[in-house]
Formats: structure tokens, sequence, C-alpha cells
């Protein structure tokens, strides 16, 4: 009985035994930078205290507006925005990349097929043996590979594609963000024109009146032309405003259209003068803003993922060692040929290492680890400009409300002063030049006082973007809104 020959068991043993063992990483220990935060904010908002609100949605953060027109232009955002939708085709791409590369973890098989006939050259060199000048080759295969990942190289691989994909999907997310973000503020700055409109449409309405009473004065011999001058410049500068208004209004409402798909000829919102109230928005200790935002996800997954290519750079120093196995037909004839006679097979490792790379590795691998410091250093200014952002927005927050109280009591003073100077005036007291003045002071304090009041809800919105849009259900958060007598300046 012939002796079965145990060499290609012994070998296919050894390299399941490597494989077993393998579990070597030469990624370093993942280490975030350290980054100093308060257990505060130096700045602290104007608002009241927060009352427990756990059931608002944590995507829908522009509902604090409590605006339905907001609500609305939202959703078609998330349905139709050309920008959104590119972020969301990058992230598939990242997705899809990673499938890639975690196939690396799998055997790779593959089937072969070949049919040829040959005809040999006259002029060949000579052979050990004498072939026939025409012949025909068939084959038929199967091919089995795998990487044995001694060094971590594969895995690192697909570690570092995760963390790219899970970078990416921050990155959707950031997107998403700042997109809504971008629409509210824009729509918050449309409604202050909408204010602003229809205070100036009942100036030019106070002043039209004006220019008659003055015409009537100058008429019956009491005033002089000087007067009906002075109030139809005040008219039309008044008129002015308002065309300048309108087409602020229609940059704004076009700026809108672009950003939810439509375009701007065929898209229209309704004018409204209601105010919006602003909301409270709940703060937590500063820490809870690095799981909140996903731009500093985003950068911290970039850590991990240049991480593991620092490994990836390292493992090319040590040999790739690989596994195959072939089993197919061989035969020159085309009948009969897939039979046991003509079986072929083959297994057994492979081994690959470069003894001399004139510096390649050790360049790849002093890149790889600069990455890695970029990384790191890119995640550090993601995590300041982020605590920067809250306390802009929250020194906005507070200044732009102490202003708004010295406006409100400026508007109030305004009126009195117009008040009397038309009293005075219809008396013969004055002239008109007292009553060009006042209105004059009274129109620009209450559009400041408008304008404040659009400041502090753009601000508002720039802050819950700076704090990651949305908050956790067991935050306990309130959303009530400041009563609108409080914060309404005209």
């Amino acid at each position: 009985m012939a002796r079965t020959d145990r060499r290609p068991l012994r070998t296919v043993a050894a390299a399941l035994l490597a494989a077993a063992l393998a579990g070597c990483s030469l990624a370093p220990p993942l280490q975030l930078p350290e980054i100093a935060t308060g257990d505060r904010y130096k700045e602290q908002a104007p608002w009241t205290a927060a009352a427990p609100a756990d059931t608002l949605p944590r995507a829908a953060w522009w509902t604090v507006y409590a605006d339905a027109e907001l609500d609305r232009l939202q959703q078609r955002l998330l349905a139709s925005s050309p920008d959104l939708a590119a972020a969301l085709a990058r992230y598939e791409q990242a997705r899809a990349y990673g499938e890639q590369l975690r196939s690396g973890l799998f055997p790779s098989i593959g089937l072969s097929a070949d049919a040829t006939r040959a005809r040999q050259s006259e002029t060949r060199p000579p052979s050990g043996s004498a072939l026939p000048r025409y012949y025909e080759s068939y084959d038929a295969g199967l091919a089995v590979g795998y990487e044995l990942d001694l060094w971590g190289r594969v895995r690192n691989r697909v570690a570092a594609g995760e963390h790219a994909r899970a970078a990416a999907a921050a990155d959707l997310e950031s997107a998403r963000l700042s997109l809504q973000a971008e629409l509210a503020d824009d729509y918050i700055v449309l409604r202050g024109l909408d204010q602003q409109a229809a205070l100036l449409a009942g100036t030019v309405a106070a002043y039209d009146k004006a220019v008659a009473l003055t015409q009537k004065r100058r008429d019956a011999g009491i005033a002089s032309g000087l007067d009906v001058a002075r109030a139809q410049t005040q008219l039309d500068t008044a008129r002015s405003q308002a065309a300048q208004n309108k087409a602020q209004r229609a940059l704004a409402e076009h700026a809108i259209a672009a950003l939810i798909g439509e375009a701007p000829a065929t898209f229209t919102i309704a004018a409204s003068d209601a105010p919006i109230a602003l909301p409270n928005v709940p703060l937590d200790l500063p820490s809870t803003l690095l799981q909140r935002r996903p731009d500093i996800a985003a950068a911290q997954r970039r850590i991990a993922a240049a991480n593991a290519e620092v490994g990836i750079a390292r493992a090319a120093w040590f040999p790739s060692i690989s596994l195959g196995a072939n089993f197919g037909y061989q035969s020159n004839q085309a009948g009969g040929w897939l039979s046991a006679p003509n079986a072929a097979w083959a297994v057994g490792p492979s081994l690959l290492l470069d003894l001399f790379d004139a510096g390649k590795r050790r360049a790849q691998t002093a890149q790889a680890e600069a990455a890695l410091d970029e990384a790191g250093a890119r995640y550090r200014g993601v995590v300041l400009g982020a605590f920067q952002q809250v306390e802009d927005n929250l020194a906005l927050l507070q200044h732009y409300r102490t202003a708004a109280d010295a406006e409100e009591s400026a508007v109030a003073s305004a009126r009195r002063s117009l008040d009397f100077a038309m009293t005075r005036y219809r008396e013969g007291a004055v002239s008109y030049l007292e009553v060009v003045q006042s209105q004059t002071v009274a129109l620009t304090t209450q559009r400041a006082a408008l304008d404040l009041d659009t400041r502090q809800l753009r601000a508002s919105v720039a802050l819950i973007r700076a704090l990651g849009g949305g908050w956790r259900g067991d935050d306990a958060a309130a959303v009530a809104a400041v009563p609108a007598a409080n914060r309404t300046a005209a």
C-alpha cells in the first residue's frame, strides 16, 4: 500500500495555526488630545428657568420657535435640498469604500476556465521534449486565497475604513444641521424684514398725513413752504426705505428658495409681521458639547482612522504571508477532460518581504504619523472653535438683551417726543423742523428695536447650532418661550 504524502496537510495546519495566533496590531494606542474645559460657560444667557420638555423631537430643534411656516420649509429642505443630497452621496461613497476594505477579512474565491488552440513557432528555441506544432489546451479551476493578518495590516485597513465611514456619517449630520440653521436664520431675517415693512408702511401713511397737514397750514397762511418741503422730504425718505426693505426681503426669499431646492421665480412666502418668540435653550456642562456636535465627532473619528493608518504603515516592515489553494482540470483534449486523471491541485503559503526600498517604508510611516498629528491638531481646533461659538452667542444674547431693554425705553421716549412736537407745531409754538427731528429719531429707534429682536433670534439659532442642535431626552430641558410683551420693542 502506498504511503500517503502528508506534507501538504502539515503546511496547511501550520498556516492555520499562524492564523489562529494572529492578533498583533502595530497601530499605536488611541489617544485624544487633552483640551481644558470649564465647569460652566463664561457668558450667561438672559433666559428664564426652563421647564421639562422631554418629548421634544431631537431632530426638529427649530420647533422651539413655534412657527408653522418654518416647520414646513424645514421639511422641504430635508426632502429637496441639493446640498443635503450631495452630503448624503458623500456618505454613501464612504460606506461603500468601507465595505470594500472589509472584504479583506475574508478569503477570495475565483473560478476560471480557458480553451485554447495554439501553434508553435517553427524557429522556437530547442526544448527538452518534442512538442507538436499545433496543440490544444483546456483548463478549468477554482482558486482560493487568504492573507494571514499577522501584523494587523488588514484589520487596521478595515478599522480605518470604518472610522472614515463614521466620520462621513457625522459630516452628513453636520451638513444637515448647518443647512437647517441657515434656513432658520434666513427665515428669521425675512420675518424681521416683514416687521420692518409693516413699520415703514405705517410711517409712510403717517408722513403722508403730515404732508397734507402742512399744505393746509400753508394754504391758510399759518405755515411756510419750507414746512411743506420738509414734510415731503420725510415722506420720500420713508418711501425709499420701504423700497429698500422690499429688495432685502426679495434676496432673503431667494436664498430660502435655493436652500430648499426651489426656483426663486416660482417660490414665494406670504408676508407676516407676527413676532417670533425667543426660546429658552437649555445648557448643560460644557463637556456635553463634545457629545452633541457632529463635527467634533467627525474630527475624533478621523483621529482614529489616522491612528489605524499608522498601524498599516508599520506593518509594511514585516513579511506578508498568504495562503493559497488551487484545484482544477487540465487537458489537451476537448472530450472527457473533466475527469480524475486530468485533475491538478496546489496548496501552500507564500511570503513576501521587501529587503530594500530606498527608505520608502520609513517615509510612509513618517507620513502616517504626521497625518495623525494633523488630525489631532484639527480635533483641538474644532473643539476650541465650538466652545468659542457657544461663548460668542451667549455673549451676543446677553448684551443684545441689555441693548433691547434700553432701546425699548428709547422708543417710548421718542414717541412721547414726537407727540409733543406735533402738538406744539399745531399750536404754532415751533417750526416743522422740530417735528422732522422727532420723526427721524422715532423711526430710527423703532427700526433699531426691531433689528435687535432679529439679532437676538439669529443669535439663538447660532447658539443652538453651536450646541449641536436638539437635546437629549434625559436633559429634562425646557423650550418655553419668553412672552412677546417682554421682548418686542415696537
